[in-house]
């Protein structure tokens, strides 16, 4: 049998899809394909392995700018913050002045950004460089994903996302050691300039992608405005709140007021800034829900593991990085098997079993006693979670991407990028509050037992898309 990829790109097999052969014009045709999808992978795994490259990198990063490690975070904040203040802007952008054009944009931006991360004489400039960086990634996140579904023909999409998914978790499980290794014989600034020629060789590959035209339509400064100040306001009031109550309290207000004012300017337009069309279609918005829920259950564990492992257990850093290793190896696992079932199982099933063995895997690290050696059976847990966790982001993106009209592709990638961002934020904010309330490991006990049920919860919402008798494949 075929590997997926070849199955993509191979023409006999795209010469056989369908009775007219109309159906397989919906992708593009090889090799084109080849040159788009590269550019498309590319792209996400620079942004990607950046993130993680440059989180590694933070302690040195402090010391050569004589900087306190606390100041040092904002390296991290700093583009978080552009990222998801400018995901649903970006992606309005895309739809309006075409998907390549603001891609391929936000490519050229991010490395650009990146030669003045290289550049940085001190903190604030690195901060602002990053700030740059993030407004690229807001660009690339959500428009490849849209670019896919111009990339393949509808049969291949399922296959196409779970590639994206692996190569993404590949960077992600990656990164840590690339960081480490380039740390090792070069200084923190050739973290940031080698993106120069990788950005440069996403950039001659973008030439390939698919350039659906723009609809035109006019941008909305003020909503865009709205946008920036609820999304800040949210992440620096959830940041916030655990060692400031009060103003940590007081942005999450701005945040809902912000949220209430947009919400009401966007209601009446046909394709507004917040999707607000596309949640009105079941299937949209419980993929959403269920994706919020299971990224909150990931982060919690993401985040409380490694504390459970070097604190409670006595753990070397090296032996809590093999312990979550497991974890983005299995996504990369499950990620194409997924897909390939999709075809045959309705996705609400994948997506619940999913997250219920996400839940599983995160309940069993909780629960197992801690005498003798518990290592090799967290690994197997760690495993298990992430295998969990792969089984469901193909198919519940996939499902997100097929409930919208093909015009509002972008729209639906910015959502799908704004509920992985607020499951993230969410749990770190839970996390966080543990901490400050309860002892190490009870807040750890509870943070994963969170965990647990919030992916438990996802899996659940996602069987309500089987209600409306979804059949194998589809996204209705």
């Amino acid at each position: 049998m075929l590997s997926p990829v070849l199955e993509a790109t191979s023409p006999r097999l795209s010469r056989r899809a369908e009775p007219g052969a109309q159906n397989e014009l919906d992708g593009l045709p090889l090799p084109r394909r080849g040159a788009a999808v590269a550019a498309i992978l590319g792209a996400g795994v620079l942004v990607v392995l950046d993130g993680a490259i440059a989180n590694v990198a933070l302690p040195s990063i402090a010391e050569q700018l004589q900087t306190a490690p606390a100041d040092a975070v904002w390296i991290v904040t700093a583009y978080q913050l552009a990222v998801v203040m400018f995901l649903l802007p970006a992606s309005a952008v895309g739809e309006s002045l075409g998907y390549r054009r603001v891609f391929a944009g936000g490519v050229a931006l991010f490395t650009a950004a990146s030669v003045l991360c290289a550049l940085a004489p001190s903190l604030p400039w690195l901060v602002a460089a990053r700030c740059l960086q993030g407004l690229g990634s807001a660009a690339v996140m959500p428009l490849g994903l849209a670019l896919l579904r111009f990339t393949y023909p509808r049969r291949l999409l399922g296959q196409a996302i779970a590639w994206n998914a692996l190569a993404i978790a590949g960077a992600s499980a990656a990164g840590p050691a690339v960081g480490a290794g380039m740390l090792s014989v070069a200084s923190w600034p050739w973290l940031f300039a080698v993106n120069l020629p990788v950005g440069a060789l996403v950039l001659a590959a973008c030439a390939g992608l698919p350039s659906p035209p723009g609809t035109g339509r006019r941008l909305d400064v003020g909503s865009i405005a709205l946008n920036a100040l609820m999304f800040a306001a949210f992440v620096l009031g959830s940041d916030g709140l655990p060692s400031s109550p009060w103003q940590g309290g007081a942005l999450l207000v701005v945040a809902g007021g912000s949220m209430v004012l947009l919400v009401r300017r966007e209601m009446p337009k046909a394709a507004p800034l917040i999707p607000l069309d596309l949640l009105r279609v079941r299937s949209f918005r419980v993929s959403v829900v269920a994706s919020v829920c299971c990224f909150t259950g990931q982060m919690i564990g993401c985040l409380a593991l490694p504390f459970y492992f070097q604190h409670e257990l006595a753990m070397s850093v090296t032996a809590t990085g093999l312990l979550m290793t497991p974890w983005p190896l299995a996504v990369m696992v499950a990620a194409p098997l997924s897909a390939r079932l999709a075809k045959r199982v309705p996705t609400a099933w994948l997506c619940a079993a999913g997250g219920g063995c996400l839940a599983i895997g995160l309940a069993l690290c909780a629960a197992w006693p801690l005498h003798g050696d518990p290592r090799v059976p967290l690994a197997i847990f760690t495993g298990l979670a992430g295998l969990g966790f792969g089984f469901f982001q193909t198919p519940n993106n996939q499902n997100m991407l097929l409930a919208a009209p093909k015009e509002r592709s972008g729209a639906a990638g910015g959502a799908q990028g704004t509920a992985r961002l607020t499951g993230l934020t969410l749990g770190s904010l839970l996390i966080g509050l543990l901490f400050a309330l309860l002892p190490s490991l009870h807040a750890v006990h509870w943070g994963l037992t969170f965990a647990a049920l919030a992916a438990l919860a996802g899996g659940a919402v996602s069987l309500l898309r089987r209600q409306a008798g979804t059949a194998p494949g589809d996204a209705h």
